[in-house]
């Protein structure tokens, strides 16, 4: 394996997949290099996956960033939705790094943000061309639920505030939404907004407007859970009701948590980012 002082990796960690890159650091513009993505079930670690994608790349960089699903304030760190544990000054060790710098995924999002430009978005609602305006809420759907909050300008810089925003309780509005959390709290008690907004909450949602009134079924290990990606697909193809009604209210319990996110930071824009894959 070669050893480099220039090239360093970069990763984000989620809860279903660990993507890779190399970077070089002596480079005016920042670029990604020998992109991978893995699939996490296929490694018992972080530092297993790691060492698989450099033997693969057979680079041994000097320094390392690191973006994971879950707070990062101290040496040991746990994935809130893979059970990877491990500790940051150790996995340097392992890894052979002189430095590892290790941040939250949705805080690495909002960092993301201001060097975004007009081919990266797509504007919901606003111009195309007004300035970026903070503070700014950062979510998004995934294996959970990131929230991250960005402020300032560009001007004087920005700075992101990171979060656990995704843990807060669902707050249901109307029947149906109602009936969605009766299911889902006889099922798994506390029920925050990540239970509903993610790739099983999609599933999840399913299950509970197929069940309706029955909470039996929230105990039955036989009820049936979709494929997120299937229920979307059908949806779409817009012949499956039970599917077009999971995926409207998934999109407007989305919308709601946004705008409580907005109204919560004080925001002047908000910025949806994420992705859901197959279960």
């Amino acid at each position: 394996m070669t050893e480099s002082n220039t090239l360093a990796m970069i990763a984000d960690i989620g809860g279903t997949n660990a993507r890779f890159a190399l970077t070089d650091l002596a480079s005016a513009q920042p670029q990604l290099l020998q992109q991978q993505s893995l699939r996490n079930a296929e490694f018992a670690s972080l530092q297993h996956a790691a060492e698989h994608y450099l033997a693969g790349v057979g680079v041994q960089p000097r320094h390392a960033a690191i973006a994971v699903a879950c707070p990062v304030g101290a040496d040991e760190i746990r994935l809130t939705n893979r059970a990877w544990s491990f500790s940051r000054s150790e996995l340097q060790r392992s890894l052979g790094l002189d430095s590892l710098d290790m941040i939250n995924d949705f805080g690495a999002v909002a960092w993301a943000v201001p060097a975004l430009d007009a081919r990266d978005v797509v504007t919901l609602h606003g111009s195309d061309e007004a300035p970026l305006r903070g503070p700014v809420s950062v979510l998004g759907p995934g294996t959970g639920l990131g929230v991250a909050l960005l402020v300032g300008d560009d001007a004087r810089g920005w700075h992101v505030v990171e979060t656990e925003g995704g843990h807060v309780s669902f707050a249901p509005l109307g029947d149906e939404e109602h009936t969605i959390a009766r299911w889902m709290t006889a099922k798994f008690g506390r029920v925050s907004t990540e239970r509903l907004l993610c790739g099983a909450g999609l599933s999840q949602i399913d299950a509970a407007l197929a069940a309706g009134d029955d909470l039996a079924s929230a105990f039955d290990a036989r009820t049936p859970l979709r494929d997120p990606a299937a229920l979307v697909e059908a949806a779409l193809d817009g012949h499956d009701l039970l599917a077009r009604r999971t995926l409207a209210r998934f999109c407007a319990v989305l919308g709601s948590v946004a705008g409580d996110c907005a109204l919560i930071h004080g925001a002047r824009t908000v910025m949806i980012a994420g992705g859901m894959e197959s279960m």
